[in-house]
């Protein structure tokens, strides 16, 4: 028996709504604040994805900054409490510890439980910074304060994105929200490249004028916490400190020699690269590192 017209007509608009329903975006998920202390901002979804286990250290290992470390957890301490903070910018030589900083930070100020609530860290993209006012009209009305982290911010010479974090962190006519503070890092002071800023001066008019705008994104972190090359003896101090931690045991001259060979070969000294000395060698004594 065959089917009628309108079967078949039936049949087509079958297959039609159920193509249709495939194109359809799967439904957004509800940020829920409560679900952690630190999320990630997937910006495409307005959505504040929770982390649960935050990749961190703890801030005793966090060795040769011992002033910037006391200046941003005082800092972060005061606005957890509710008193006047600054937004931050850390900057500096690249693997000392200035992401790593932030998040012990809040792990420090979050255990010490002086904060009525708990703090919330949310990290946000470098790409994703023109969404920042979009984010902060979320948070504005929660009952938390928040830290947003942007880690490695800098901008190109044709990128605009610049703007809108000078308008949120201290502009437009709602300005940025009390209970959101904004914290940074970046390999430059400015947060944009130096041939930029001296283009701009040798062909403008007036010099001053021309770079004005540029320079003044940085002036909205009222916080500059510089991070510089560490000597051989922060070095060291770093490896021992990550090697009592995690238990490993090794003679310390030859604890220390390797460890100098080892930056040796990296052609530099910092946290990071004391930090993969450490795993190289819990991997040849076949000793695990356990999340702290």
């Amino acid at each position: 028996m065959t089917d009628t017209p309108l079967d078949a007509l039936n049949s087509k608009l079958d297959r039609l709504i159920e193509a249709v329903s495939r194109l359809a975006p799967a439904e957004v998920p509800k940020s829920d604040i409560d679900a952690a202390d630190c999320f990630v901002w997937q910006a495409e979804l307005s959505f504040l994805e929770p982390v649960h286990s935050v990749n961190r250290v703890d801030i005793d290992l966090i060795k040769g900054v011992d002033r910037v470390r006391d200046i941003l957890v005082d800092n972060t301490e005061r606005f957890a409490t509710g008193l006047p903070a600054n937004n931050v910018l850390l900057w500096g030589a690249r693997g000392m510890g200035k992401s790593s900083l932030v998040k012990a930070a809040h792990a420090t100020v979050n255990a010490s439980g002086k904060a009525p609530s708990p703090l919330k860290l949310i990290e946000i993209h470098r790409e994703d910074i023109d969404t920042l006012p979009k984010l902060m009209s979320l948070l504005k009305a929660a009952p938390h304060r928040f830290i947003l982290f942007c880690d490695d911010l800098s901008f190109d010479h044709d990128d605009t994105s610049y703007k809108s974090l000078k308008a949120a962190l201290e502009g437009g006519v709602e300005g940025r929200p009390n209970n959101v503070i904004f914290y940074a890092t970046s390999n430059r002071r400015h947060l944009l490249p130096r041939d930029m800023i001296d283009n701009e001066r040798s062909t403008a008019i007036n010099p001053s004028e021309a770079i004005e705008e540029k320079v003044s994104l940085s002036d909205r972190f009222g916080l500059w916490l510089g991070f510089h090359k560490c000597s051989q003896d922060d070095y060291l101090a770093m490896v021992d400190g990550y090697a009592s931690h995690y238990g490993l045991d090794a003679d310390k001259d030859s604890l220390r020699a390797e460890a100098l060979e080892w930056a040796t070969t990296r052609g530099s000294r910092s946290g990071r690269v004391a930090w993969q000395f450490i795993q190289d060698l819990a991997g040849r004594i076949g000793k695990p590192l356990s999340k702290i």
